[in-house]
Formats: structure tokens, sequence, C-alpha cells
């Protein structure tokens, strides 16, 4: 399904009743927005880590604009207000008066801002492997030189840090030599499909280069939601992995320090690819925390 909104075509998916018959009652399950990351990723990989989320929610998986099955437009659009932007958008386009929001790695950033920016219509907020400013790029540098083999500190100094991927070539590449980093344990065998080929049955594991040239060349260099963050108001969930290259769990700290109604919960033996890792302890956690009856108001 695709949404018409802000000039642009963003593709969304549902999964789960909002109202659903228990015996002789009806019980109203909270709208929970799954907002993947990169910048450039799409939402598939929640259809695989995080699909039993239904059960206490109903699942709108979202794709940023030129990502996934979203309408690829020009550099420029690519931006982390855009996307702020354009969850509010979908919030409207649905007619839901509040929303929850997981998200995961560069989503944890755009759900950040939409928190603050958008504090009223949001009900719960979850926030994975994600960072708060900027300075999560020095930190995971800094990092990468003591834990990374030289092949990996050279690829990302290629393509990653200034944004210089130039073909899905390079991001299979990239990703090639980097996994064993974002993986604390063995990788799953199956690959997070693009819509290429698609009509012939046949997925491919590409991320939309363009966009995740637009966010490491560009805004990702300079956001900082650090003086901002007391303005999330919801209760917030933080999870992190202990053994996260990119997103350390120190970003997550600086979270919880600032946003007030806030849980922080650090899993061991975990990467940034926390939902593969520890996915038994991260559905568990969500799960208890969306069940909570909300006293913040």
């Amino acid at each position: 399904m695709k949404a018409n909104i802000r000039g642009t075509e963003i593709y969304f998916d549902i999964a789960g009743m909002q109202i659903r018959p228990d015996g002789n009652k009806l019980v109203e399950k909270p709208a929970l927005f799954l907002i993947h990351g990169g910048p450039g990723g799409n939402h598939i990989n929640f259809k695989y880590h995080s699909i039993k989320l239904q059960e206490v929610a109903q699942l709108v998986f979202i794709d940023q604009r030129g990502c996934g099955w979203s309408k690829r437009t020009k550099k420029s659009d690519y931006t982390l207000e855009n996307n702020i932007e354009d969850i509010e958008a979908v919030r409207k386009h649905l007619g839901l008066k509040q929303i929850s929001i997981l998200g995961v790695s560069y989503g944890g950033i755009v759900a950040q801002g939409y928190a603050i920016r958008y504090g009223k219509n949001i009900d719960k907020l979850i926030l994975a492997v994600t960072a708060p400013s900027y300075h999560f790029i020095a930190e995971a540098k800094n990092h990468l030189q003591k834990i990374g083999t030289k092949e990996q500190i050279e690829v990302c100094n290629k393509y990653l840090w200034n944004g210089n991927f130039n073909s899905d070539r390079n991001v299979e590449y990239y990703f090639k030599i980097m996994d064993p980093l974002y993986f604390f344990k063995k990788r799953k065998k199956y690959k997070n499909p693009s819509t290429k080929n698609l009509q012939h049955g046949k997925l491919k594991n590409v991320l939309s280069y363009k966009v995740l040239n637009a966010g490491f060349s560009d805004f990702l260099h300079h956001f900082n939601f650090i003086p901002r963050l007391k303005k999330i108001i919801c209760p917030t969930l933080i999870l992190a992995g202990q053994e996260d290259w990119v997103c350390s769990p120190g970003q997550s700290r600086i979270i919880a320090k600032h946003v007030a109604h806030s849980k922080l919960k650090i899993f061991k033996k975990c990467g940034h690819a926390m939902a593969s890792d520890a996915n038994d302890q991260y559905i568990q956690e969500i799960k208890i925390f969306l069940k909570q009856k909300r006293s913040v108001k």
C-alpha cells in the first residue's frame, strides 16, 4: 500500500488487527510504527525479527522516502527532516490519533526527532541501537580502529563515513566485510530483500545507496537532539547491544539520562543487529513495555 503524501509516495504495510474479538469482548491494540535504519534500509527485516509483536500491537511497517518500495526522488529530498515529517503525514493518512514507535538504528534517530516535535501524538517510544547526536560517528571511528581488521577500517573509510557508495555492488561488498561486526552471533541465512526483480520472484539484498550517501555525506554529521531530549515526555524503552560497534551502549545511556520516563536495557553478547542476536529477549522486553498501562501524561 502507498500513501500519497508531501509530494511523494510512501509505502506502508500492516500486520495484525487493531480491534480483535477476545471471547465476549473486543480488545483494541495500539498502532506501532516500525521505522527502519540505514539511512537507506527498508522494512523487510522487521517482518523477520519483529513480526511476533503483532500479538500486542497492530504493526505499521514504513519504507522511508527513496527506500524499499517507496518512490525514488532526488537526493535533496532524503533528509532527516523529511523522514520525521513523513511519519506525521502517514499518521494523519491512517486517521490515527496517537501512535507508538519502534525505531531501530537510524530509525531511532528519526523516532527521537518525531517524539521531540510531536509529543502529543505519541503514546510510547522504543529506541533500539541508536544515538542522540552526530557524536556517535567519531566514537564509532575510534572504536573501529581498536577492534576492526585492516580491511574493515579501509572499507568504512572508502565508502561509509563520507557517503561514497556509487553502486549496489559497493553496498554488498561493504556488508560482506562488515557483517562480523554488526552481528555478534552468526548471521541468519535470510537476506534483506529489495524491490529489484520482485516481479520475477527474485529478491536481492540491497540498500538504497543514494539515501545512505545522503545521510553520511550530510545530516548525520551535524544533527544533535541531546539539548531537546527532555521534551520527550512519553514512556520510553531504550535497548542497546553491549558489543555494538557503531551505536555503543554509551549513546543509549545519554538518551536515558535526558529522557525522564525511560528504561534502559543493555543486552550482553549482542551487537548492532540486536533484534537478531537477542531476538527472544528483544521481543519479550518490547511486549512487556507495550502491555504496561501508561502512567505518564
